[in-house]
């Protein structure tokens, strides 16, 4: 008994992340196929489809489209993460806590944030949906 135990600590722990990533993906999908189930029953009968509708149905759509605030927020928090890592990295490597090696490697890490920030940054000044 005692050797399941690991086991299903890792089984728990995982199964865990994926049903947060993947449970409400799920859900929304589910909620637009019962949506367009009943939009194509509306249709097939010959009944009009109410405004209201239509925009709840189009809403998604013009949230999800790329704009410059949202490339400029995604990018300055992209961008904070990166130097958050980098000077987790350089006061771990003051204060003589880490191994020299796992302190150049954080740094290395905290490299690809930055670069991710930096080019949301830069997308943000090239894109034509001007808030």
């Amino acid at each position: 008994m005692e050797d399941f135990i690991p086991i299903f600590a890792i089984f728990a722990v995982f199964g865990t992340i994926t049903a947060i990533v993947v449970g409400p993906s799920y859900l929304k999908s589910r909620e637009k196929k019962e949506m367009q189930l009943t939009v194509r029953s509306a249709i097939d009968k010959g009944q009009p489809l109410p405004a209201e509708l239509v925009d709840a149905m189009t809403q998604d759509v013009q949230r999800s489209l790329p704009s410059r605030t949202r490339d400029l927020r995604r990018g300055v928090l992209w961008l904070a993460t990166g130097v958050g890592l980098a000077a987790f990295s350089l006061v771990s490597d003051l204060t003589g806590g880490w191994d020299r090696e796992l302190d150049t490697g954080l740094l290395g890490v905290a490299c690809l944030p930055i670069t991710i920030g930096v080019a949301f940054i830069v997308l943000s000044f090239f894109n034509k949906n001007r808030d």
